[in-house]
């Protein structure tokens, strides 16, 4: 992060989460929005599979993380299988900001108001380095496939 470019509010609850959790935060403030994987890889540098995407599902009616590899889809019935739902849809708007306290496009895993049941695509398992969104449309973070599931506790699933 640029010592410049101050963090947004968002991105500074998901550092102290991080923090919290024992992981050292390296935020980085994009100068354009970063509200796709494709945007994000291109602002990044890196592949697109490297692009963590957040994904704020309604499982059975419960709202549920699943971090995807931004090179591929969800597939609705795969994701209902592996998290054990008979049905699975994109939750709205309003309902991923209530869960999350962030707007879409810039989910970060952590920094919600409570822990979100999360789950993590096995494609990323293979990514050196992921990176997700911090909170805001504009910060993206760098982050392991371990880091991700620890600072998650996310299960590990497929979802294509």
């Amino acid at each position: 992060m640029s010592e410049t470019t101050p963090l947004p509010e968002r991105s500074r609850i998901v550092e102290q989460h991080l923090e919290a959790a024992g992981v050292t935060p390296e935020i980085r403030v994009l100068p354009d929005s970063a509200r796709t994987a494709v945007e994000a890889a291109a602002a990044i540098g890196c592949e697109v599979a490297a692009i963590a995407n957040s994904l704020v599902f309604l499982a059975d009616g419960e709202p549920v993380l699943v971090m995807t590899s931004g090179g591929h889809r969800a597939d609705f019935a795969v994701v209902a299988a592996s998290v054990g739902a008979d049905r699975v849809e994109m939750a709205p708007a309003s309902v991923v900001r209530s869960a999350t306290g962030q707007a879409i496009g810039g989910v970060a895993p952590v920094g919600h108001p409570e822990p979100l049941r999360t789950y993590i695509d096995e494609a990323l398992r293979d990514i050196d380095e992921i990176w997700a969104a911090a909170g805001h449309p504009h910060t993206v973070m760098p982050l392991t496939f371990d880091t991700l599931q620890q600072i998650t506790d996310g299960r590990i699933i497929a979802v294509v």
